[in-house]
């Protein structure tokens, strides 16, 4: 991988950076397109934040940020502009400088989430969702299930109000929605989505009681740093249809690149040339 004065830059925004996927998957592909950009992961702890996007940002041979945990909330707060679906989710994972120099903030995680599991056979209709974990990658996901027409979302975060206020967001846009709040059984839903940390590192505790699952229901999970999370394999074990976290980074990439302006691939695609092993 060759770096000259041409290069532009997209940074990785989050912290720690040890588990980012993205640069193994991006590269690649622009290597293959001969494509002059790299993307670089950037480490910035939360108390910094704030005062390095604007500075970033100031370099000429930026193309944009990728924003990860745990920063996705606070950068929908520092940008000018946001997309329907970031304003939702009151989050960004995206961001992009325009020509008058301000920045829009977009969010593609639940566009991603969404995609991966109707590709697998998902359908919205008549569905009952659990998304355990309401923030910026929980609320995103239940944005994009709320667009895609699931009628009744079961919202649960530690935090009470974190859950309480992505309610009244998405009841703005999808007053219709049947929305129940702080529950955690996933008897009876046909989607159960872990959107918290749990998984990541050896011995976190399951994000609910996997017994309950409905056999035959879909389950993803959002954790990337392994393949197979112990909440996935448990899921499996209850003749689950499962999606991993790094199904959903390959089904938003694409959205990302035409984000940005850059050749667009299919998740296929991206797979083909990606430098990671799932």
């Amino acid at each position: 991988m060759i770096i000259t004065g041409n290069t532009r830059l997209i940074a990785h925004l989050g912290w720690p950076t040890e588990s980012f996927k993205a640069p193994m998957i991006y590269n690649p592909w622009f290597a293959a397109q001969n494509v002059d950009v790299k993307v670089v992961p950037m480490g910035v702890r939360p108390e910094a934040f704030a005062a390095f996007v604007p500075a970033l940002f100031q370099m000429t041979n930026l193309v944009g940020a990728l924003v990860t945990m745990p920063h996705k909330v606070v950068t929908a707060g520092l940008m000018q502009q946001l997309s329907p679906t970031a304003a939702i989710a009151g989050a960004c994972n995206a961001i992009r400088r325009e020509e008058d120099g301000s920045l829009t903030g977009d969010m593609f995680d639940g566009n991603g989430f969404v995609q991966g599991i109707q590709r697998k056979g998902f359908c919205a209709e008549n569905a009952r969702a659990l998304v355990v974990g309401c923030g910026g990658v929980g609320s995103a996901i239940a944005a994009s299930l709320a667009a895609a027409g699931v009628p009744s979302l079961t919202l649960f975060d530690t935090r009470e109000q974190t859950a309480q206020a992505l309610a009244m967001r998405l009841l703005r846009h999808y007053p219709t929605l049947e929305i129940r709040l702080m529950q955690k059984d996933p008897q009876g839903h046909s989607l159960v989505v872990n959107a918290t940390p749990m998984g990541m590192k050896p011995g976190d505790p399951l994000p609910l009681d996997v017994d309950r699952l409905t056999p035959g229901s879909y389950v993803g999970e959002v954790v990337m740093s392994q393949t197979w999370t112990p909440f996935l394999q448990a899921a499996m074990a209850r003749d689950c249809q499962v999606q991993r976290g790094t199904d959903m980074l390959f089904e938003m990439i694409p959205a990302y690149l035409k984000f940005f302006g850059l050749p667009v691939a299919t998740p296929e695609q991206l797979r083909e040339r990606a430098e990671i092993r799932e």
